[in-house]
């Protein structure tokens, strides 16, 4: 089944990797330093610090989202994570990842 085709709903299952999903994403969310909007998605920048939270997030987000595509790009100073989708995924990306935010 090709990516695009994937419904677009979050398959994890269980109270504890809900949970545990919530905690990294929650991290995740606070310690971002800029959001950057893509053409299918969104680019998230993060302090070199947090590589391996997002890291784990990936592998969480990776088996309940078969329908993203999660990039991380490591640099000496700035992580960035793309997660890239259909369009019809873009909001549900904005939605747990955020937006950009407007001033």
């Amino acid at each position: 089944m090709h990516r695009m085709d994937l419904p677009i709903a979050c398959s994890l299952t269980g109270p504890e990797l809900a949970e545990r999903r919530r905690m990294i994403l929650d991290a995740v969310r606070k310690a971002r330093v800029r959001a950057v909007r893509l053409p299918t998605g969104y680019a998230y920048e993060f302090d070199a610090e947090m590589l391996e939270p997002v890291r784990n997030l990936v592998e969480l987000e990776r088996q309940c989202c078969p329908f993203l595509t999660f990039n991380i790009i490591d640099s000496e100073a700035v992580i960035r994570l793309e997660v890239t989708g259909s369009p019809e995924a873009t909001g549900l990306i904005e939605h747990f990842f955020g937006g950009v935010a407007t001033e």
